[in-house]
């Protein structure tokens, strides 16, 4: 009874002592941007895009087009990428189960029968009982001498062992807080991809929309030039035009059909890309998308929120401060190898020569006991551990800096370009409108009889070049929203993993 007190009360003495941790407190990650935050607004933003509303995570719904909702939809359910990721999450949480069983008490059962054959005179030989012919009947039956001076005997056992580390330094303690870090980034890596993800498929999309649209504008133009080039030849018939006039117009036409071939190909290439990035074989998709639909049309006013809102959502800077975190962790469990471990030990088990008594009350084994570990001569070995986790931890910390200042300067990018791309738009729009002016009113003059034919289709000719050139500005415009969305670390939902 004395001993089992004795060794009661040294479990509880070290249970006080593991409340030591070494290693610096995590303090946060590092204000990388104070001045960006400060200002409460991007430099580059304009009164359109200085909303204050937080921006929505679901972006792509303010474009209100709903074949472009389906294929997100679709390729968040179905994306290799995605599903990379989220196994990702699931090894990154079986390693945090694995980090808090570390500091929890382990048992193990165990239980053997075993026969051998060993020298009469061997020290085994005890475990069998006398090796002489007249050996006591209490042993007989687990012992057996042969005629070559050997002896059988059959030994049984059954029992557990108990082991529990005690975290003394705060080891155990810091490898799990290093895992749950871990856990979290991986967690923000996934949203990274749902917003790289959603990203590709809008501006994917866009660019399918306009080239449909542009292969149709330049069907069209090489219909015009056809009858222009008909009413050519016709005067040259007639002596009013020569053929100089009908070549200039014939390499017309040759070129817009030379420019409709890639047109063809990049459309393609855009279905097919959409279908892989839903996760479909390519062509899957060439079915619904060959329908020919407007742009999407992107909303008047974008919110933006402010830097500081950008750096709290945006999922790689989450990451980054994770995975400093993480090392910060790895600092205190670097420093807790170099001093010493304690593990309590207990046995509690039965041991017999013969089946039948082996849970007798007199087999009952009892050991337990701390086993005191420590590498006190490592040569430098640990230290040289804890410098390489320190710097591990300052590369995370300058990776962390690059990844706010990375944000911060596509969100400005972002804004800055959707600006002027919508600036270019405005004028685009304004070219064509001229174009449709003027197309109408060659009509009016030919219709008068003041202009020919020829100068009403010419002038028809260019407002479809015009359109044209809108119908590129148009896509570019919603490239360029969707990636501002991405700059803004939008897209991106919660996480369910199996």
């Amino acid at each position: 009874m004395t001993q089992k007190k004795s060794f009661f009360r040294l479990g509880l003495a070290c249970s006080a002592l593991a409340g030591c941790t070494l290693g610096p407190p995590y303090q946060g990650a590092p204000d990388a941007a104070p001045k960006a935050v400060a200002a409460g607004a991007f430099h580059r933003a304009d009164a359109a895009l200085e909303v204050p509303a937080p921006p929505p995570s679901r972006w792509w719904e303010a474009l209100d087009d709903a074949e472009l909702n389906r294929l997100i939809e679709q390729a968040f359910a179905n994306s290799p990428d995605l599903q990379a990721a989220e196994a990702r999450i699931r090894q990154s949480r079986a390693l945090l189960v694995q980090r808090r069983a570390a500091g929890l008490p382990g048992a193990t059962a165990t239980g053997a029968a075993i026969k051998a054959s060993v020298p009469a005179n061997s020290p085994l030989s005890a475990l069998g009982g006398s090796s002489s012919s007249s050996s006591s009947s209490s042993s007989s039956s687990s012992s057996q001498t042969s005629s070559g001076g050997h002896q059988t005997i059959d030994f049984y056992t059954a029992g557990f062992d108990a082991m529990w580390e005690i975290d003394l330094f705060g080891g155990v303690r810091r490898g799990v807080e290093g895992a749950a870090a871990q856990a979290d980034a991986a967690i923000a890596r996934y949203q990274d991809a749902q917003v790289q993800l959603a990203a590709e498929v809008g501006q994917a999309y866009a660019g399918l929309r306009g080239l449909q649209r542009q292969l149709e504008i330049g069907r069209t133009s090489t219909e015009l030039q056809r009858r222009m080039l008909a009413l050519t030849e016709a005067r040259r018939a007639g002596g009013t035009a020569d053929d100089l006039d009908v070549e200039r117009v014939r390499a017309q036409i040759t070129q817009t059909q030379a420019n409709l071939v890639p047109l063809s190909g990049r459309i393609e290439e855009a279905m097919d890309q959409l279908a892989v990035l839903a996760g479909q074989e390519p062509g899957a998709l060439d079915a619904e998308l060959s329908v020919v639909a407007p742009l999407p049309k992107v909303p008047s006013t974008v919110a933006v929120g402010d830097p500081a809102g950008l750096l709290r959502r945006r999922p790689d800077v989450r990451a980054a401060e994770r995975t400093l975190a993480a090392g910060n962790a790895a600092v205190g469990q670097a420093m807790a190898a170099r001093f010493p471990r304690v593990t309590l030990f207990g046995n509690i088990g039965f041991s017999s020569g013969s089946a039948s008594d082996l849970f007798h009350h007199d087999k009952l084994a009892v050991l337990g006991g701390p086993i005191l570990q420590w590498n006190f001569l490592d040569f430098g070995g640990n230290r040289a551990k804890v410098r390489q986790a320190e710097a591990s931890f300052d590369e995370a910390e300058a990776r962390y800096r690059q990844a706010v200042l990375g944000a911060l300067q596509d969100a400005e990018w972002g804004v800055s370009r959707f600006r002027h791309q919508r600036e270019t738009l405005e004028q685009l729009a304004a070219s064509r409108d001229s174009a449709v002016r003027a197309a109408a009113l060659a009509q009016l003059r030919y219709r008068g009889g003041t202009a020919s034919l020829l100068d009403a289709l010419d002038a028809e000719r260019q407002r479809l070049q015009a359109e044209d050139g809108l119908t590129q500005g148009a896509a570019a415009l919603v490239t360029q929203y969707v990636a501002l969305q991405k700059s803004l670390g939008l897209g991106w939902g919660d996480v369910s993993v199996r």
